[in-house]
């Protein structure tokens, strides 16, 4: 059709005479892969041009490179199929061609939005959102002089990876001018005080944070930090999950909470409608028990590493699945890798106006209970 045509010829001039600044597929014609958009742009490698793709996640980003034969076949296969608005920005105008849900084709030129070109260098450094404030060296994550204490290294890589699935999450999901975050089991806090510091200093956001943990030292250690740090909305109670009485929530987070502790922090989250739910689950311990003694019908369960991560990757199917009835749409994710630590897996609830199928989610639920010889998962009980 003669409006891609002019849209490739248009690109390959803009990559000859150097005019070419980048260009952004977006409006995706689904999203079960939770790909919102892409955004390409011209970088230096090796001292030859090539076009670099940011692959924009839902939870992440992914980068890839390609040539400008690669790029245009990659083009002809993602338009109208997978994006359905594409611009192309150049020194000379911006070029938007559109499909409609009919497949109708439309053009638009503009007044160029660039004057000059961003720099092509490929090693651009990442922007970590972990300001290196007083409250990383209040935590022990830094020195005095600003400087990452070697050991807490790791840490400070998983409070930026956190900070930037969480601005990916929440760019979205629909929240209300004044948000409520709580944290439960909150521990020492470090990345509750890298939220709040990231969301009500960095972004402005209006938002009150509290934090649950059941341990007094760490929530009177907390309380003191925070008033130090003069993060006047932070506050930290000294609870179970179970003795907080959710009202109002916004924002549910409970990372690293143990065994069925994350599902009394699901089950808070669904209770006051949160809007999102994070967790990062750890110590499943509740399915393993149910079947101790139980001779397992799969022999890949004879192996006890592998019956333990089989475990693991049910109990956190059926609380998505369980998040599901209640009108969540669950993603289930690697937080960080695992050579920064085991417990690296997130389970995400966002907050859905979309009908549930529920006799569907209760076949799914059974089927998996049935398949493992379980007989009730701890969240189906709580109510």
């Amino acid at each position: 059709m003669k409006e891609q045509k002019q849209f490739f010829d248009k690109l390959a001039s803009g990559f000859n005479d150097n005019s070419f600044v980048k260009i952004t597929l977006s409006k995706p014609a689904y999203k079960g892969d939770g790909l919102l958009n892409i955004y390409i742009r011209p970088v230096e490698v090796k001292s030859e041009l090539v076009f670099s793709c940011t692959y924009h996640y839902q939870t992440n980003d992914q980068v890839k490179n390609f040539t400008l034969v690669e790029i245009e076949n990659l083009l002809k296969e993602l338009l109208n199929q997978k994006f359905k608005v594409a611009t192309l920005f150049t020194l000379k105008e911006d070029f938007t061609l559109q499909f409609s849900k009919k497949g109708k084709v439309s053009t638009r030129t503009a007044a160029p939005s660039f004057e000059q070109k961003p720099p092509v260098s490929h090693d651009k450094p990442k922007a970590g959102r972990a300001k290196l404030g007083k409250y990383l060296e209040l935590l022990g994550v830094t020195e005095e002089n600003g400087l990452v204490i070697p050991k807490m290294a790791d840490k400070f890589k998983q409070i930026n990876k956190y900070l930037e699935i969480i601005d990916n999450l929440l760019k979205n999901t629909d929240l209300q001018k004044k948000i409520k975050v709580v944290d439960m089991g909150s521990g020492k806090g470090y990345l509750t005080f890298a939220l709040y510091d990231y969301l009500v200093n960095q972004k402005k956001m209006e938002a009150t944070f509290l934090g649950i943990e059941s341990r007094k030292e760490l929530v009177d250690f907390c309380n003191k930090t925070a008033q130090d740090c003069g993060f006047e909305n932070l506050t930290f109670e000294n609870k179970t999950i179970n003795e907080y009485k959710a009202k109002k929530i916004d924002i549910l987070i409970a990372l690293h909470a143990c065994d069925t502790a994350t599902d009394d922090a699901i089950f808070k989250g669904m209770q006051a409608n949160a809007t999102l739910i994070v967790t990062a689950p750890c110590c499943h311990k509740q399915i393993r028990q149910q079947l101790k003694g139980k001779e397992p019908q799969n022999p890949i369960l004879k192996y006890g590493i592998f019956k333990e991560r089989q475990y693991e990757m049910v109990t956190d199917t059926l609380r998505a699945l369980i998040m599901e009835q209640h009108q969540y749409n669950s993603h289930i994710f690697e937080f960080i890798s695992n050579e920064h630590t085991r417990k690296n897996v997130m389970l995400v609830g966002t907050k859905s106006n979309k009908k549930v199928d529920s006799k569907a989610l209760n076949k799914k639920i059974e089927e998996v209970k049935q398949a493992f010889g379980i007989e009730q998962h701890y969240l189906e009980t709580l109510n």
